[in-house]
């Protein structure tokens, strides 16, 4: 047995015996749907309250922040990065190279092609940082006199 369906304008017979059965029957099912989440149905049908804005200050977006200048500042990180860092949002402006360990010294390492880094700094700043490669830490040069020395170097404050 072949059964062909063809398209008919308006709603199918059965679609609309359905519908006539839950409205007919609506009382009862808000009724079960109520009793089985414990109102929480007939509550979510209900229009809900706008909040009113007493006493809150509410700030309507609108364009950029403003753009503050970058105060840079040098600072040498507990993992022995040496960065440029912004003072006013604390952000990262550049790695300028990293502290490293080798044969028991603590060792500058300028962040230069010829020194394995991925991302160098700028051909400016690596000649203006040249005779600070390989600069060996100890008591007597700290990290603190190291980050003020390319400071010095760089003319940052």
């Amino acid at each position: 047995m072949v059964e062909i369906i063809s398209k008919r304008d308006g709603p199918r017979r059965e679609d609309m015996q359905v519908k006539r059965l839950i409205e007919q029957n609506r009382s009862t099912i808000v009724r079960l749907a109520d009793q089985i989440s414990g109102g929480g149905y007939s509550a979510s049908r209900k229009p809900r309250q706008q909040p009113k804005a007493e006493g809150l200050i509410i700030h309507v977006g609108g364009g950029a922040a403003p753009v503050v200048e970058a105060r840079p500042s040098i600072q040498v990180t507990m993992n022995g990065r040496v960065i440029s860092k912004d003072q006013n949002t604390g952000r990262q402006l550049h790695h300028i190279g990293d502290i490293r360990n080798r044969g028991g010294e603590q060792i500058f390492v300028l962040a230069t092609k010829q020194n394995g880094f991925f991302s160098p700094v700028d051909e400016t700043v690596a000649e203006a940082l040249a005779d600070l490669d390989g600069s060996r830490l100890a008591a007597s040069y700290t990290e603190e006199q190291l980050a003020a020395d390319i400071g010095a170097k760089l003319g940052i404050d």
